[in-house]
């Protein structure tokens, strides 16, 4: 295995060809990520602040398009028919390789949380957070494309990075629509960046589930509940039919299924027979037709309930995701980068901090931050069920990776505020800066070694699409679900401006909100 070179042994003038020096190419662009510590700090921070929710990320589009725009790259906004959708593009010389790097951008409802506070105290009560830590991914590819920039123009290395959005994906209502658009069409190679407790990387099918999010909207007649109710046909009554419905067919779907809805529409008030009702479904599966036949499972039942209830049903796609398949040859040399670069050097204020935190709030595990790196081996044989992510729909679109980077806790729940505890901290703040050294790095590999974007392609197209193509969900006529969360940040908006992080004041977003680091300890007493 190489032994690169630590980020300070910098080869001070590269007078050869990029690809024969390209131990040096890497120690250079993690000199440059170092170099943009407070960079990433800053947006990481900021993001935090923001908090906002799928299809409602405004000022989050904002904030980063002004600051790619100020750093030379083309922006494209309202991609794919979202209005917080955009792509940042920039191109050195000619030719070269195209090389995407995403990463998500949306809160989770309820989530709000007092970052560095080891229990709960949300910032704005019932308001939304950052509890699944998107607030990090996308600091950590501006620094890395940063770094890798400067080093393309000092070494005349064409090639052109393209910077986007994850949006909504917490509705899984973003990434299959920019694949629709053709984002992606001239796309060599995607990576992808997602928050976690490690820095590491896989290929293959990972476990989890694809999934279609969609609503069934029951339509009936209104009538007095009281004084007239044989003359209404309940779209209510049709809702509560198919979620009875489908309990009955969950024995009989397959075990590796996951299903689960809520009543997004329960009608107006009780003395009136609800003329609209809505039931918002997710439905997951492991295959491109295992997901066909659920979702045709669904439609069925909803068929069902509307004639057992004199109601007529429609059905609207609000957000899809295939099953995901990450590339062996580009996941291979992220790996040897990822070992190259380590965990972070979690000092004792981070470890007493992120102890107390599991302490507090109940995690499975208690030793604090990973000291030690995942092993990295083969998919599993038999992928588990669990959540799903659109990253799937562009891993079947050009070859993709996610490297997962270390800026939150072990043993948290995920969705959660407790999730939103370090992230606007220096765990976070660390994790961001391992996670842009392994991409800046990786992007360096894809740049200068012609063998590996080969071998990833050949890896695409005779292995992952030999005897499966991507079956995409949406239709030509489906649209984004953009009205999704608008009436909750503009329930809470109010409040969280008030809290935006101003970094031309404040070293960090703690120092902004009084904390005090390391904070430990169970709380106030009640």
């Amino acid at each position: 295995m190489i032994r690169y070179l630590p980020a300070f042994a910098i080869v001070a003038a590269i007078v050869a060809p990029a690809h024969a020096q390209t131990p040096a190419a890497k120690a250079e662009v993690a000199k440059g990520v170092e170099a943009r510590a407070k960079l990433g700090q800053v947006v990481n921070d900021t993001l935090f602040s923001f908090a906002e929710l799928g299809f409602q990320e405004v000022e989050t589009a904002r904030y980063l398009t002004a600051l790619l725009e100020k750093e030379g790259f083309s922006v494209e906004r309202n991609v794919a028919g979202l209005p917080t959708g955009w792509t940042a593009r920039w191109t050195n010389g000619s030719g070269g390789p195209v090389i995407a790097l995403g990463s998500d951008i949306d809160g989770i409802p309820k989530a709000s949380q007092t970052p560095g506070i080891p229990w709960r105290q949300p910032m704005v009560e019932g308001g939304p957070g950052h509890g699944e830590g998107h607030n990090s991914g996308l600091g950590l590819q501006i620094v890395a494309a940063l770094a890798v920039k400067d080093w393309m123009v000092r070494t005349k290395t064409p090639g052109t990075l393209v910077i986007w959005p994850g949006v909504a994906e917490e509705q899984l209502g973003g990434k299959a629509y920019f694949v629709r658009e053709g984002v992606f069409k001239d796309v060599d190679a995607a990576i992808f960046t997602h928050v976690a407790n490690q820095l590491a990387t896989s290929w293959g099918q990972p476990s989890g589930t694809g999934m279609v999010s969609v609503e069934y909207q029951f339509k009936g007649e209104s009538a007095h509940s009281a004084g007239a109710p044989w003359r209404g046909k309940s779209a209510l009554d049709g809702v509560i039919a198919m979620a009875s419905g489908w309990e009955m067919r969950r024995e009989h779907l397959r075990p590796e299924q996951r299903s689960h809805y809520v009543i997004s529409d329960g009608g107006d008030q009780p003395n009136v027979v609800p003329s609209e009702a809505a039931i918002w479904f997710y439905v997951r599966e492991q295959g491109f037709d295992s997901i066909a036949a659920m979702l045709k499972t669904a439609d069925e039942t909803a068929e069902g309930a509307a004639k057992m209830t004199g109601t007529t049903v429609t059905r609207r796609i609000l957000g899809s995701a295939s099953i995901q398949h990450f590339n062996k040859p580009m996941a291979e040399a992220a790996q040897a980068n990822i070992v190259a670069v380590g965990l972070p050097k979690w000092d004792a204020d981070d470890q007493a901090f992120a102890r107390a935190v599991q302490a507090n709030v109940g995690a499975t595990v208690k030793d604090g931050l990973e000291t030690k790196l995942a092993a990295f081996g083969p998919p599993p044989a038999e992928p588990r069920s669990g959540g799903s992510d659109d990253i799937g729909d562009v891993s079947w679109t050009v070859p993709t990776i996610t490297i997962r980077y270390p800026s939150n806790i072990p043993g948290l729940p995920g969705h959660n505020w407790r999730n939103a505890i370090a992230m606007a901290t220096p765990i976070a703040h660390k994790g961001v800066q391992a996670g842009a050294k392994a991409v800046a790095m990786t992007v360096v590999d894809l740049l200068t070694k012609p063998k590996l974007l080969a071998d990833a392609k050949a890896y695409f197209a005779t292995v992952q699409t030999k005897d499966q193509k991507y079956v995409p969900v949406l239709a030509k006529d489906d649209a984004p679900a953009t009205w999704m969360n608008a009436d909750i940040m503009a329930r809470y908006k109010p409040e969280l401006a008030k809290r935006y992080y101003d970094s031309e004041r404040y070293g960090t977003y703690l120092e902004q909100l009084g904390v005090k680091w390391p904070t430990v300890g169970t709380g106030p007493e009640k």
